[in-house]
């Protein structure tokens, strides 16, 4: 562990490691069309995914009153939950996870989703034996928070200089940021190659090849 740059290396989970982000903006725009909601073009969407609910809801629709959130999101999981089953890992996602856990890296995820989304996506994916821990925003403050890394740092006992978070929005490289965590953007998720470029990051990869290549290069 000595040679390696980083001990711990936290993922983001949908637009970073599951082709997700398309699947998420349309269900929240079918949910606010069963609700008779302003629809949020897609860009507007897509700059949610990586937050908390309450947060993703502000933002997304503005006009939702809290009263109706639960309304919101029964209706966001009806359409979400009905095709999360066809979700697939990026291509080569599987492989890079399997070489790091077995090169004896500490992975964990740090996401937006609930501990229910999550686990289910894990079991879906068939990548939960390599993550030693994990996140999600109904157990923390939401990104750009530090929480998630905080706790995940404190409970593998990995010190920041140490760690690095990856992730597709500026969400995570904020999060990686307010937490003193190196962060390396990827812009084949949710934000676009400019959005992404305001946080500051180590590095941006382009596709899923070109991670697992830097990762091999520098991590």
């Amino acid at each position: 562990m000595s040679a390696k740059r980083y001990e711990l290396i936290v993922f983001d989970w949908d637009g970073t490691l599951m082709d997700s982000a398309g699947a998420i903006v349309r269900a929240i725009q079918a949910a606010c069309r069963d609700l008779d909601l302003p629809v949020p073009d897609d860009a507007r969407a897509r700059h949610v995914i990586g937050l908390g609910l309450d947060d993703a809801l502000h933002y997304a629709v503005p006009t939702l009153t809290r009263s109706r959130y639960p309304e919101m999101v029964a209706r966001y999981r009806y359409h979400y939950l009905s095709r999360d089953q066809e979700l697939v890992l990026f291509d080569g996602i599987a492989a890079t996870i399997e070489r790091l856990a077995a090169g004896g890296w500490w992975l964990a995820v740090a996401t937006g989703k609930s501990r229910v989304g999550l686990d289910r996506a894990l079991a879906h994916s068939g990548l939960r034996a390599h993550f030693h821990a994990t996140r999600t925003a109904d157990e923390c403050f939401s990104k750009p928070h530090p929480a998630m890394l905080e706790e995940l740092m404190a409970e593998l006992s990995v010190p920041p200089a140490q760690t690095l978070m990856i992730g597709d929005t500026t969400h995570d490289l904020s999060m990686a940021q307010n937490a003193g965590v190196d962060a390396l953007a990827v812009s084949f998720g949710a934000h676009d190659v400019d959005t992404l470029a305001s946080v500051p990051s180590v590095a941006m990869v382009a596709t899923p090849g070109a991670l697992d290549q830097w990762l091999r290069d520098n991590a």
